[in-house]
């Protein structure tokens, strides 16, 4: 089933839910400000030159306000602490605080973007570091989009309120603060007349907003179910085309787009019903303002340069009351998406065992012993199921053991285990007679290599792919590794060699090739122990012809177990431990269990062998 298609960065962060602004919830936020404090001294030199160009923002209204009353008197305007000032003079301070005032915001912003920028790459590289580190205990409860949306989405919701959110309502709460106390200072009558209108503005702006981004939300949500349609056919256009429905699928396509539409006609309507009530009770307010100004004007109680500042100062308070609902909404997803970085932050990692072993302790390589002693597994998820029970294995350095039985027995489990993907729930698992947990865990997985049923590759070369097994690798080793592997013609066969891009999953190669290419890195990686999962069996005869042949020089002197439903393929295993409900309930030879008359073993040859003669 397709993944429900991304949407753009932008939509996917309205869709983000908003968290309680608590006093945890903004400990928590406070709490990622660690990130910040390398580049703490260039913050606060953002920080004050944010307040720098705020204030000469402020003094914008004062000296235009001025320059009307000096237009006005020969003499000139009075200023604070400057006294009485010349038309000339004003103008000139004029082009000053502005020119000033955008050097000192473009500092603000670089500084807050720089700061922003490097404090997220590292909030981003712990989450990453953090993340792959997890065990896959972890991997099995979560959803691999909402472990996705931990690094990309959330992180911009907080790069968003570092970088843009917190220098503006800085800046918002000087123009609030400062807006508010001039024009007190130039009028309380005009003040008292100004105030009795913003609560309309504000309740207006509250009302209309919040109608305004549930119905934004809507339209996103019905584009996601139009982008899944698209995803959805595109990842399946062979079925598509083979069933013909090409009507069916443009018919879906347009009932969903149809729903989109409706969405956004609807919240069209509602924010042209709020830009038309935002005009009318905005220029309303200040027509009255500006009518009971004209009239204490025409008394003799305000100058003209007065009325003008009045004016400036009330657009200032208007406008910075009016963002504080955009704002709030802001930091609310922020505490959301902080809370959610936070609890990824938190989580355990696959950490070294209690008493770990010293690096002077470790052999240079395993010996390939391996034994499995009364091992229990349930997996994290399903507790109430039991994978295996009670089951002990040894298998001796070099030796091949086969693992076989019906699907769900448990023998990619088994796997899992000696990967130390999880820890038996009882029993012990131990290499070269000690246990597993005593070995340090990356260590521990160097000794091993698996070659997979569906071998998934990264998105580069070839030669990275193989280098993988082994980074660093020099491209003569990789090349010795792809020739063992039988991988060498056919990569040199390509124009570009082992320089070929191999796509996404390396959908670039057939089958047999990406197997070749999952040998030749297990071959390069040289381990002690290897693991065969199903390595051959979605592959025609001539690919596991050659497969075949590059696994037994891959196997040559090391310990293996081989997962297979194919019974042909372990005929020549060393012995072969049937599986059963989590139980091994037979093992020995091939001609051992053939020869069982009321074996398991014995009954799945004969149904397969039974279906190939047939």
């Amino acid at each position: 089933m397709a993944r429900r298609s991304a949407q753009s960065e932008d939509n996917a962060l309205d869709r983000l839910p908003k968290a309680p602004l608590t006093r945890e919830s903004l400990a928590q936020t406070l709490a990622l400000a660690r990130y910040v404090r390398p580049y703490r001294a260039r913050f606060f030199g953002g920080l004050t030159t944010l307040f720098i160009s705020a204030s000469l923002g402020l003094a914008f209204p004062l000296l235009a306000g001025s320059l009307i009353d000096a237009a006005l008197h020969p003499a000139g305007a009075t200023l604070p602490v400057l006294g009485a000032v010349s038309l000339d003079r004003i103008a000139l301070l004029l082009v000053a605080a502005v020119t000033v005032q955008a050097l000192a915001s473009f500092n603000s912003a670089l500084s807050f973007n720089r700061v922003g920028q490097r404090a997220l790459a590292d909030l981003r590289r712990d989450c990453y570091a953090r993340l792959i580190a997890l065990p896959m205990a972890f991997f099995g409860q979560r959803r691999v989009g909402e472990l996705t949306s931990r690094v990309s989405t959330d992180v911009a919701q907080i790069e968003g309120a570092l970088i843009d959110a917190l220098p503006q309502m800085c800046r918002q709460v000087v123009f609030l603060i400062g807006g508010v106390t001039m024009i007190a200072l130039t009028s309380g009558r005009l003040t008292a007349i100004m105030l009795g209108t913003l609560p309309v503005l504000i309740a207006a702006a509250v009302f209309f907003g919040r109608r305004l981004r549930r119905f934004s939300r809507e339209t996103q949500d019905q584009l996601a179910a139009t982008n899944t349609i698209v995803e959805e056919t595109l990842q399946a256009i062979a079925s598509v085309k083979a069933f013909a429905n090409e009507a069916f699928e443009l018919g879906r396509y347009e009932r969903a787009n149809a729903r989109v539409l409706a969405a956004a006609l609807s919240a069209a309507r509602w924010r042209a019903v709020f830009v038309a009530f935002f005009i009318v009770a905005l220029f309303g307010g200040i027509v009255i303002v500006l009518w009971f100004g004209a009239g204490l004007l025409r008394a003799g109680a305000i100058t003209p340069g007065e009325l003008t500042r009045f004016v400036l100062y009330t657009t200032f308070v208007a406008g910075a009351m009016g963002q504080s609902a955009e704002l709030f909404s802001q930091i609310q997803k922020t505490v959301g998406a902080t809370q959610r970085v936070r609890e990824l932050l938190r989580e355990t990692v696959e950490i070294a065992p209690d008493a770990p072993v010293a690096a002077t302790d470790l052999p240079e390589r395993l010996r390939g012993e391996v034994a499995f002693e009364g091992v229990s597994f349930h997996y994290p998820s399903r507790p109430e199921v039991a994978v295996l029970r009670d089951v002990s294995l040894v298998a001796r350095p070099g030796e091949r053991i086969a693992l076989v039985g019906p699907s769900g027995a448990g023998k990619s489990t088994l796997t899992a285990l000696l990967l130390r993907f999880y820890e038996p729930d009882g029993g012990r698992l131990s290499f070269d007679g000690r246990e597993a947990k005593e070995y340090p865990l990356a260590w521990l997985r160097g000794q091993l290599a698996i070659v997979p049923q569906d071998v998934l590759l990264f998105g580069g070369t070839i030669a990275e792919n193989i280098a993988y097994g082994r980074p660093g690798a020099s491209d003569a080793a990789i090349r010795d590794a792809a020739r063992l592997a039988n991988a060498d013609e056919f990569i040199s066969a390509f124009p570009e060699g082992y320089g070929t891009l191999v796509g996404d999953r390396g959908i670039k190669l057939s089958g047999g090739q990406r197997q070749r290419v999952a040998i030749a890195r297990a071959i390069l990686k040289n381990p002690a122990v290897l693991i065969l999962d199903e390595a051959t069996s979605s592959l025609d005869s001539e690919s596991e012809r050659l497969v075949q042949v590059a696994l037994d020089r891959l196997m040559k002197d090391r310990t293996s177990f081989i997962v297979a439903h194919r019974l042909a393929t372990i005929r020549t295993a060393d012995r072969i431990a049937v599986l059963e409900a989590g139980r091994i309930v037979e093992i020995g030879t091939h001609a051992e269990l053939s020869a069982l008359p009321a074996g398991l073993y014995r009954k799945l040859s004969e149904l397969q062998f039974g279906q190939s003669e047939g």
